[in-house]
């Protein structure tokens, strides 16, 4: 090679420059196969209207010669006979008439075979004038006017707790609701199984100190998706029992794809509808994850919720489509961002300024028919999107105030109406449950709900009763006993079961039934008759003593002082200082104890009879007595 390739600079490489390449021949291929497979659904479309139109053609043109055929015929028959009456020259058609049968035969073997033939644009206009005319009735008002459907006439209240409800739960059956809090609880309420008294069956703390933020029954109704604070999402059957619990992930690690879980705080959850086992989350580690019931240990896919610059995004929501084909998140950006179940690279749908950034969506939610998607923003707005034209909103509606970052949203069982609630401060007013037309967005009804806030809010297709869950710990239920069916219809009409009182005995008797009057024991007929003569005996209804303040009297101990320990730690807290010379207080008692001895001295009387007592010398005796070889060193 010799020295040509010394002195060159080394080559850079830009790799977001290469990254964005990347991504727009990625968006540029996405383009062009969707711009295809629109082209080849319109081809078909049009093969299909062809091979329809050429079908019908033919058909009618033979019912029009028959019908032609036919009305020559009765014309002929006709005017063979006036001409037979009025001895005419016969110039007309020579022959015997066709019989009506043999003339009727081929429209109903068409209409055997290709089925009925549609009437004449002029005829259905007019069939469809009458019926307009003729259905201006109530049936007509009844689908013009879905209001009319709401099951409002009737309510019950759930008593939760006294904390935020912020998490409803419905299994598909309609059989037993579930409700979580801010107060960490999570109640089971079984409308078959409850009186009038509306009490919870079974309550439960499945993740400690974690408020709940989401709880949904599974598409078989066997399991519940709880979600909370933390950064684990559980799994419980229908009684409570924990099933499965996801792992939580490396928070060290940079990438979110290569950690195994959430490794922040949780914000909503939601069932696959169609796949059974599987289930999504979104956390604040800007990632939305797929679960599988079976593996715990490891999610399925990840979402990696992204703004135009390729920058990280937290989302707040999420929501399958009805078909579970399509995964919907709605971030704090304020876009809404939908990608294809199976492709996690790119989002299919991408709406940047969806809502006002930095306000968390609370809610998004597909229609029954899958075409429209109903958004609810931390901007107090409610929007409505079509899928297949995701570039601007259908509608829009604002002055809808939310303090909640879980307010929601739902569609009617029929897809004619969108439900939300509204958020007041404490004391300014009662939360409300509005009610918008789908086709109009027209805000048609409304319900007073409490005076605290709406934040949940669910309208089951198959019992047709709205659940709401309010800020200050209700549930309320609104039903119709027209509309409705069971929910809470069925333990409404239940008693409330009254609390029996325990009739025991105050003391134990032998029951002996042949014994002589002279041993029976005397048998007690109710307790409150017995309570009646405890109260006047002196002993039984003696109030007890408070206790002693200060020191003990009568007797009894007195609170301080009572034991040795607390004797001593009494003293020693007292402050005894005593600045007298501790030898002079002892040579003080020495006279006495001469003159007396009683305890030293009879001791020693026997072994020492003379007291012996060292004489102290003064510090000169002292130096004198000192040896030599100490005043040397010195």
């Amino acid at each position: 090679m010799g020295f040509t390739g010394f002195g060159k600079k080394a080559r850079t490489f830009d790799l977001e420059a290469m990254f964005e390449q990347t991504r727009r021949t990625a968006v540029e291929r996405s383009r062009k196969t969707l711009e295809a497979r629109e082209k080849e659904e319109e081809m078909n479309r049009e093969k299909e209207l062809r091979r329809q139109n050429e079908d019908i053609e033919p058909t009618s043109s033979g019912s029009n010669v028959v019908r032609d055929c036919s009305k020559s015929s009765s014309s002929d028959t006709s005017s063979s006979g006036s001409e037979e009456s009025s001895d005419s020259s016969d110039d007309e058609l020579i022959g015997p008439p066709l019989p009506p049968t043999m003339a009727e035969e081929p429209v109903d073997r068409m209409e055997q075979a290709i089925g009925r033939l549609p009437p004449p644009l002029h005829e259905e206009e007019e069939d469809g004038d009458d019926d307009d005319d003729d259905d201006d009735g109530g049936d007509s008002e009844e689908e013009e006017n879905p209001v009319q459907k709401i099951p409002d006439s009737h309510e019950i209240t759930l008593k939760h707790g006294t904390k935020t409800v912020s998490a409803l739960g419905l299994d598909p059956s309609g059989a037993r609701l579930v409700t979580g809090g801010y107060d960490y609880d999570v109640k089971f309420w079984d409308f078959a199984g409850m009186d009038a008294s509306f009490k919870a069956f079974r309550s439960l703390q499945p993740c400690e100190c974690h408020q709940i933020k989401s709880l949904q029954y599974s598409n078989t109704g066997d399991m519940i998706l709880v979600v909370s604070g933390s950064s684990q999402a559980k799994v419980i059957d229908r009684d409570g029992f924990e099933v499965m619990e996801c792992i939580k992930g490396d928070q060290y690690i940079v990438d979110m794809a290569n950690t195994k879980g959430h490794t922040a705080m949780l914000h909503t959850g939601s069932w696959h509808p169609k796949i059974k086992g599987e289930f999504m989350t979104c956390s604040n580690d800007a990632t939305v994850r797929t679960w599988e019931v079976e593996n715990p240990k490891k999610q399925k896919s990840v979402f990696k919720p992204r703004t135009m610059q390729g920058k990280k995004v937290i989302p707040t929501t999420c929501t399958y489509s009805r078909d579970g084909n399509l995964i919907a998140a709605a971030c704090q950006n304020g876009s809404i961002q939908i990608w294809d179940r199976n492709l996690t690279v790119h989002p299919k749908f991408h709406y940047k300024q969806a809502h006002d950034p930095g306000t968390d969506t609370s809610c998004v939610a597909f229609s029954y028919d899958g075409t429209v998607l109903a958004s609810r923003g931390g901007d107090d707005t409610l929007k409505l999107w079509d899928i297949r034209q995701f570039n601007k909103p259908l509608f829009s509606a604002s002055g809808l105030p939310t303090m909640f970052p879980m307010t929601d949203c739902c569609f009617s069982p029929d897809d004619k109406l969108i439900v939300t609630g509204t958020s007041v401060q404490r004391g300014c007013g009662s939360g409300k449950l509005v009610f918008f037309e789908r086709r109009t967005f027209q805000r048609v009804y409304e319900i007073d709900i409490t005076d605290a806030s709406v934040v949940r809010c669910l309208w089951h297709p198959k019992l047709n009763q709205i659940m709401v869950g309010t800020g200050n710990g209700l549930a309320k239920v609104y039903y119709d006993p027209n509309k409705s069916q069971r929910g809470a219809k069925l333990c409404v009409v239940k008693t409330q079961r009254k609390a029996k009182q325990a009739e025991t005995l105050t003391q134990d008797y032998i029951i002996t039934p042949h014994a002589l009057p002279m041993f029976r024991e005397p048998r007690q007929r109710s307790t409150r008759k017995q309570l009646e003569k405890d109260r006047l005996d002196p002993l039984k209804s003696h109030k007890p003593e408070p206790p002693v303040a200060g020191p003990g009297r009568g007797g009894r101990v007195g609170t301080h002082g009572g034991t040795l320990s607390s004797y001593i730690v009494k003293n020693i807290a007292l402050d005894k200082t005593d600045d007298s010379n501790p030898r002079e207080a002892i040579l003080r008692h020495a006279k006495a104890a001469e003159d007396n001895p009683y305890w030293v001295s009879p001791a020693y009387s026997k072994t020492q009879p003379k007291a012996m007592f060292a004489q102290v010398e003064s510090d000169d005796e002292e130096a004198k007595n000192e040896p030599e070889w100490k005043k040397r060193k010195i």
